[in-house]
């Protein structure tokens, strides 16, 4: 089981362990349709309302409005704590290329890694997409931090974000890849750093 189901409202949880036995009996993901019958709901916004959720809460992979897109991402990355989602945008408060053939063997040797399902574009130019799940390393030591690795960031009283770290003087800025999207400047004080990126897994 997830260790972090408790996070899930009743409802959110019932969809979930719904899908889970779904797709454990056929293998693929269920319609909107089919859920709103399990559930005995008329309408489709409550289902996507849950989804929603359970993708920023790091449980499913999902494309909003595509329910066959729809993944268990404890299923994905066995072992792994998933410990919510990252935005790659601007700033959400949560927190708590990669081919097909990815080894991650190594990568899960290390010690206390942990994944966040990512939501937003900013990253995309690293090869980082809505959806995809980043695996992270914990970040013990700021002063190890070079510029230019990325990093999931936590302001305090904003949110958490994906973005490359870069230090100039006293000042943070964390920077997009995505001409859209512009950095983020803040005084070193203000930023809790959680993890730099081991890898990323996509499932196509």
């Amino acid at each position: 089981m997830n260790p972090f189901e408790n996070n899930l409202s009743d409802a959110q949880k019932e969809l979930y362990d719904w899908i889970k036995s779904y797709m454990g009996d056929f293998h693929h993901s269920p319609s909107i349709r089919q859920m709103m019958q399990a559930m005995g709901l008329k309408s489709p916004a409550p289902i996507q309302s849950r989804l929603k959720h359970l993708q920023q809460k790091g449980f499913i992979s999902w494309q909003e409005g595509k329910a066959r897109t729809l993944q268990i991402i404890d299923e994905v990355l066995d072992g792994v704590p998933i410990k919510g989602s990252v935005a790659a945008g601007g700033l959400i408060e949560t927190f708590a290329d990669v081919n097909e053939s990815l080894d991650i063997s190594e990568v899960l040797k290390k010690k206390d890694v942990f994944a966040l399902s990512v939501n937003g574009d900013s990253m995309i130019d690293a090869c980082i997409a809505h959806g995809d799940m980043v695996l992270m390393e914990p970040i013990h030591d700021v002063s190890s931090l070079r510029n230019g690795v990325i990093v999931s960031a936590m302001v305090p009283g904003l949110g958490t974000t994906l973005k490359y770290f870069i230090k100039k003087g006293n000042k943070i800025f964390l920077e997009a890849a995505n001409p859209a999207y512009e950095p983020i400047e803040l005084d070193l004080d203000q930023v809790v750093f959680q993890g730099r990126l081991l890898a990323v897994w996509r499932s196509c």
